[in-house]
């Protein structure tokens, strides 16, 4: 999760870089361009999170408590 977030974290480098300086044309594209690979990436991972957290939500909760079923009469009540 560390390199998403570090992933994150230049996107957001980039994005101030690219809107609060006056860059030369090159320049401001070889951000743009790294910067879309990363928001491509990022996105890929996210979806993938999603999924886990969809497979997750998903599951069957778990049951503390077993039921009492005495279906035999094996605690020698009689009905």
């Amino acid at each position: 999760m560390k390199d998403f977030e570090k992933r994150l974290a230049r996107l957001e480098e980039l994005s101030e870089t690219i809107n609060n300086q006056d860059l030369p044309l090159e320049d401001a594209l070889g951000i743009f361009e790294e910067g879309i690979k990363l928001a491509k990436n990022l996105e890929k991972d996210l979806e993938k999170l999603e999924g886990r957290v969809r497979i997750l939500m998903n599951q069957p909760e778990e049951k503390t408590e077993k039921p009492e079923l005495d279906l035999f009469n094996l605690n020698g009540e009689e009905e």
